[in-house]
């Protein structure tokens, strides 16, 4: 049952430290020392500038508010480098057993529908604390700011958004477990550990390429029901923008962008539950 496939799934990734690092340990690592490196190279560049203009040192002093931290992790959520790195565990996960060819072992002691839901459902745990981790990382970064500049630290909450902040948090929970969902198809179709790896990647590339500068040149518009659906990264740019509120956005919109991420997620589930139903397992 589903409760035994995700107890199964959630061990063996326990033993895979690897994936483990690299889906929720690198990027905040990246976040804290990179911060690090960008405070202490920003700090010695102002004092030069400040000492050469003769500006007063209680110039810029003003408080660090930690309470940014929140909307920074939410913002940065699925950020791509995440979003990469996530992939790796993705990888193991839903193809680690035809690597390992131990899916004629498990696929007896349980249905099949099961052992793919119970992946899911430990890449979903993982997305999660690799958000949470991300927070973490958001708050040392903020508090390294005022230890370097030297200046004092706040938690204000005034203008902070608790419905803007846990919307947007879910939409990139929902884009780090959609972009690996297309690791799971990519997996189930080819067996193959490096194409559930590098499909998705190569998936994000293109999508990279045509929400930029292609789009207008091979006739779509960033509001057409063919961009949206195409193109889930832009989906959830434009659900992320419609939470932020900045600019309202065009009527339908974001009903073309909800469908579009709800499509990304349901069809690679259901496609390689179907796919699986009919595989052969006897060699892997």
């Amino acid at each position: 049952m589903l409760v035994d496939a995700l107890k199964s799934e959630a061990y063996r990734i326990s033993r895979n430290r690897t994936a483990i690092f690299c889906s929720v340990l690198l990027t905040p690592l990246l976040i804290i020392v990179g911060g690090l490196i960008y405070q202490i190279l920003t700090k010695a560049k102002g004092d030069a500038l400040a000492a050469k203009a003769n500006l007063p040192p209680e110039l810029g002093n003003q408080p660090v508010n930690l309470a940014e931290a929140f909307g920074f992790a939410a913002g940065n959520g699925a950020n791509g480098v995440l979003l990469v790195f996530m992939l790796l565990a993705a990888a193991a996960v839903y193809a680690g057993d035809y690597r390992w060819e131990t899916w004629r072992l498990i696929s007896a002691r349980n249905a099949r529908p099961w052992l793919l839901l119970g992946k899911i459902g430990v890449m979903k745990a993982l997305a999660m604390i690799a958000m949470l981790t991300t927070l973490v990382a958001a708050f040392i970064y903020f508090i390294s700011e005022a230890l370097v500049t030297g200046r004092p630290m706040s938690f204000d909450l005034t203008d902070f958004k608790l419905v803007e902040f846990l919307l947007t948090w879910l939409l990139s929970y929902i884009r780090i477990v959609q972009y690996g969902l297309i690791a799971l198809l990519a997996a189930v179709i080819s067996r193959s550990l490096l194409a559930a790896l590098f499909v998705p990647w190569a998936l994000g590339f293109v999508q990279t390429i045509l929400g930029g500068p292609l789009l207008p040149i091979i006739g779509w518009a960033p509001t057409d029901w063919v961009s949206q659906l195409l193109l889930p990264g832009l989906a959830y740019d434009t659900l992320k923008a419609a939470v932020a509120g900045d600019t309202p956005a065009p009527d339908g919109l974001v009903i073309k962008a909800i469908t579009s991420l709800v499509l990304w997620c349901v069809v690679p589930v259901a496609a390689s539950i179907a796919w699986f139903q009919r595989q052969d397992l006897s060699k892997e």
